[in-house]
C-alpha cells in the first residue's frame, strides 16, 4: 500500500464550522490542525478563518519553528515585531524564529480572512529537491 492518506477540507466558505486549536485553551471557531489527523513528519498545516473585526487575541514566537501564511480571502493585517503588515489574497509571508507574530481580520472588511498557516521545524530544506529523480517514461494516469 503507498504511503499516503486524504483528507478534503471542503469549500474555503465551510471553514468557519472548524473549531480547534493546539491546546484547549486557544482552540476557537475557524481553525483545523491538518496535522493532528494526518501522520505528518516534517511539516505541519493549519487552515484558519476568522470574521471581519477577530482576531487572534495573543501574540507568540517560536524558538525552532518556522511558518508560512499563505492567505487567500478576506483582508486583514500581521503584527511582525514592531511592524504592521497588510494581508490579502495572494499574500505570503514566511516568518522566522523568535520573530512576535499576531493577526487580525479587518474590522471593515466584508468577507472572512481565511489562510493557510504551514509549519517546519527541523534540518535545512535543500535549495532544490535532490532527493527524487524524474521517471520520464512511465505513462501518465490519465
Amino acid at each position: 500500500m503507498s504511503d499516503f492518506q486524504r483528507i478534503d477540507l471542503g469549500p474555503i466558505e465551510s471553514w468557519r464550522d472548524y473549531y480547534g486549536g493546539f491546546v484547549p485553551a486557544r482552540e476557537r471557531d475557524g481553525r483545523r490542525v491538518v496535522d493532528q489527523e494526518l501522520p505528518m513528519q516534517f511539516i505541519g498545516m493549519s487552515v484558519n478563518s476568522m470574521i471581519p473585526g477577530e482576531e487572534a487575541g495573543y501574540w507568540h514566537a517560536h524558538s525552532s519553528v518556522e511558518e508560512l501564511f499563505v492567505f487567500l480571502t478576506g483582508r486583514g493585517q500581521m503584527g511582525l515585531d514592531d511592524e504592521l503588515v497588510d494581508v490579502g489574497p495572494g499574500t505570503v509571508i514566511r516568518v522566522g524564529q523568535g520573530v512576535l507574530r499576531t493577526w487580525r481580520c479587518d474590522p471593515e472588511g466584508t468577507e472572512p480572512l481565511t489562510w493557510f498557516c504551514i509549519r517546519g521545524d527541523g534540518g535545512d530544506l535543500p535549495e532544490l529537491p535532490n532527493d527524487a529523480k524524474p521517471i520520464f517514461d512511465r505513462p501518465m494516469p490519465w
